[in-house]
């Protein structure tokens, strides 16, 4: 499992130190997850599932070990560090107890009492006593043992919760798997002054959370169709109507000139028109009610938008003799060609200025601190804060 992890190439690779390393060679992950054979526990690109709800879906797993060195190294762990989990499930606690030493403090804490019990159970029984586990909801996090030098949330967040903010010492880092405008991201942040500075981002997939800070997206069905689903973090069409029947319009193709390699990481063209292009969300087709109205690369997920009645998404076609694709745009309503040229610019933009690069430097203020949205700096304003997202410029 380690070795796979050294390989080049590895998302979030920079992030395994050797104090991670070694946590993650001295834990045995299998103990922690009797559920999974010895191939799914230690398989180190994927999940496993632990807990569903009476629906049957999933609502705890513990996460692939990559996701979790990951974002144990954006924390930037250390020995005799005061550290709080947000979401249980007792590996996890256990490789940060093993970076921070005998002189660090773990806490953990979940909604469900289910998982803190497991938990303790499985922390006990391979030599973790000392990880305290608190059955709470994890968005007030757990004051009696704060200030923490850092905080990782292992669960989706649509925003940041002021007491993971008000709990961390001067300086501290925050690592949490951020959701926006539909993507997830987990991001490292520094804290000063109540202000969050991000200092990585990488993506990821995560379970949302429970409790008093979930947040449910809105499902938008398409006008005219059974089968295409538009999701929306925030910016939900305020009159959806203006959409119906919008793909029996004619289709409008435009092609960007832009290809990329067939395995280079896209993460932040997906970012920049998430933070740019009005409208954006996620569009999901169900193979099971297809009818062929929209013809996406990927029905599970495609990056869309809507203004007024025009509706986009992106598409790609493979380049004749290369191992690469050329993104392109279909669009469809009353101002669709224009629709396509706005979206096809954005792309045009991302890979003239953005592409290779870091990526945007994210900051969250308290909602109650003003934000110059004249600024450069986009703007996603959640319950609790004002989120900047400023792109580099050349």
């Amino acid at each position: 499992m380690v070795e796979a992890l050294r390989r080049p190439g590895v998302v979030g690779g920079e992030f395994l130190f050797p104090r991670i390393e070694q946590a993650l060679r001295e834990v045995p992950r299998h103990l922690f997850i009797p559920e999974a054979d010895l191939e799914q526990a230690y398989d180190p690109f994927s999940p496993v599932m632990t807990k569903r709800d009476e629906e049957q879906g999933f609502v705890s797993s513990v996460s692939a070990p990559q996701i979790q060195a990951m974002m144990l190294g954006q924390a930037e762990l250390r020995p005799g560090q005061r550290v709080l989990e947000v979401g249980s499930g007792g590996y996890n606690a256990a490789l940060i107890a093993e970076v921070v030493g005998p002189d660090g403090e773990v806490t953990t804490v979940d909604i469900d009492p289910d998982i803190t019990a497991r938990a303790r159970r499985l922390l006990d029984a391979n030599g973790h006593e000392r990880v305290r586990v608190v059955t709470a909801d994890a968005a007030h996090g757990v004051e009696e043992d704060a200030p923490y030098d850092a905080i990782i949330v292992t669960a989706g967040a649509w925003d940041i919760p002021p007491a993971w903010v008000e709990q961390l010492v001067e300086g501290g880092r925050l690592v949490v798997p951020f959701r926006v405008h539909g993507l997830t991201r987990s991001i490292g942040f520094v804290e000063h002054d109540g202000v969050l500075r991000s200092t990585s981002s990488l993506i990821c997939g995560f379970l949302p959370m429970q409790g008093a800070d979930s947040h449910a997206e809105t499902l938008f069905r398409l006008g005219g169709t059974e089968e295409v689903v538009l999701r929306f973090e925030e910016g939900a069409p305020e009159d959806p109507h203006l959409l119906d029947d919008v793909v029996r319009t004619p289709r409008v193709d435009r092609w960007t000139g832009v290809t990329v390699a067939l395995r280079e990481p896209i993460d932040t063209l997906q970012s920049y028109l998430a933070t740019t292009l009005p409208g954006f969300c996620v569009m999901t087709v169900d193979p099971a009610l297809d009818t062929g109205s929209v013809t996406p690369n990927n029905p599970r997920f495609s990056m869309a938008a809507v203004e007024g009645g025009d509706f986009a998404y992106l598409v790609t076609r493979r380049v004749p003799g290369a191992a690469s694709v050329e993104y392109g745009v279909h669009a469809f309503g009353p101002t669709a060609m224009e629709f396509a040229e706005r979206v096809g610019l954005l792309v045009r933009e991302w890979d003239r200025d953005q592409r290779g690069g870091p990526g945007p430097e994210i900051r969250v203020y308290p909602i109650s601190v003003p934000v110059d949205r004249s600024s450069e700096d986009r703007v996603v304003t959640k319950r609790h804060t004002h989120v900047t997202f400023s792109w580099p410029t050349s």
